[in-house]
């Protein structure tokens, strides 16, 4: 089959986040199950790979009409636009897709444009902040969905009475796995809307333990600058940029630190630390119980500092507490619907699904046109 995935938001490596790290896995898995596959996405003007994709898009743009580059990431194609939304049908064109999958990053803008292809389309629903949907989700009609969470599905259908199918985000094993030497706590993507505050109260209430805020998203100035600020004061903190290769992380980590303040779809770096053992101390928000399940210690962002901080100096200094939730968290990252088989069979099972429901629509409107009825000859 092949396979076009379509998102607004940039792309490896210019952007890092939990879909761009999915989606990229998931490509390599479904192209090692012998599926063509291809991902159409913005793009950030800045930096060598802007520079290259802009002088690409001027070519192609005076060759083609369209502002579009092509490039080759992980053995599949990727092509970045400056409006992906008006490029799809040029990529279409080009990729000739069984199947379209709408990504996180304006999902209904870019959803409305490849419904205008009349190529099959799933909506993967990756986050539950509706405003940022890049339109009204109602305008898309009855399309297949998949959710990356139970939560995220509840709350899309709590929104607008759909149900979608639930398929985990995708995750390599073997990407993350690593043998570990226990030196730190590690809380990723330090932002406000990940618990910023609360990962920095808690580094101040365990100035004996040490402590590693490690850069995802990109950082804008002012978020550098007031965590630069702030870590000046707290020396048990070292603070890591933005890596491809997250097994150098997790090789130091003893504990992840997740005190998201807003609903996390799921939470997957939940799942990334479990792979090797690492228990999570966590929001009990959004989509994160379900990532964390037995293999860590949920508490309400609310809850007082201090009884984050004891959560996360009892998992310190327990050795008995620490290995019986490294142990829960090595069977939670282990069971069977995150696994890559499970979610392989399961994606395969909802782009024939979406294929089938297309052709079945286009057959119907075919059968209700009185100018075309099929005669019994043909």
């Amino acid at each position: 089959m092949r396979v076009l995935f379509v998102t607004a938001s940039a792309y490896l490596p210019q952007s890092r986040g939990g879909m761009q790290s999915s989606a990229n896995e998931l490509c390599i898995a479904l192209k090692s199950r012998g599926h063509r596959v291809a991902v159409l996405a913005g793009f950030k003007p800045n930096g060598l790979i802007g520079w290259k994709s802009h002088l690409k898009m001027e070519i192609n743009r005076r060759r083609c009409g369209f502002s579009v580059s092509r490039d080759i990431i992980s053995e599949y194609r990727l092509w970045r636009a400056r409006f992906p939304w008006d490029a799809l049908g040029y990529v279409v064109d080009e990729e000739k897709p069984d199947v379209i999958i709408a990504m996180s990053g304006q999902p209904v803008r870019m959803a409305l444009a490849a419904k205008r292809t009349h190529v099959p389309l799933v909506m993967l629903l990756q986050h539950v902040e509706f405003q940022l949907l890049g339109g009204f989700f109602g305008e898309l009609g009855k399309v297949p969905c998949v959710a990356n969470s139970r939560f995220t599905a509840g709350k899309y259908r709590a929104r607008f009475g759909i149900n979608p199918r639930v398929i985990y985000p995708f995750i390599c094993p073997g990407i993350y796995r690593t043998q570990r030497t226990n030196e730190n706590v590690t809380f990723i993507n330090p932002l406000p809307v990940k618990g910023r505050e609360i990962a920095l109260e808690v580094a101040r209430r365990c100035p004996d333990i040490p402590f590693v805020f490690v850069e995802s998203w990109q950082l804008f100035e002012e978020n550098r600058q007031y965590l630069v600020k702030e870590l000046r004061a707290l020396p048990n903190v070292t603070f890591l940029s933005s890596r491809s290769d997250m097994r150098s992380v997790y090789a130091k980590c003893r504990i992840l630190l997740a005190p998201s303040v807003w609903e996390e779809a799921y939470g997957r770096v939940a799942t990334e630390a479990q792979i090797s053992g690492i228990p999570v101390v966590a929001s009990s928000r959004g989509g994160l119980p379900e990532a964390v399940g037995p293999g860590g210690i949920l508490l309400n962002p609310e809850q007082p500092i201090l009884e984050w901080a004891a959560a996360v100096r009892k998992l310190w200094e327990d050795q008995r507490h620490y290995d019986e939730l490294s142990a829960a968290a090595l069977a939670h990252a282990a069971r069977r619907e995150i696994s890559s088989p499970y979610q392989i069979d399961a994606w395969e099972k909802a782009m024939m699904s979406a294929c089938t429901e297309s052709a079945a629509v286009q057959e119907t409107a075919f059968d209700c046109d009185g100018s075309n009825f099929p005669t019994l000859a043909s």
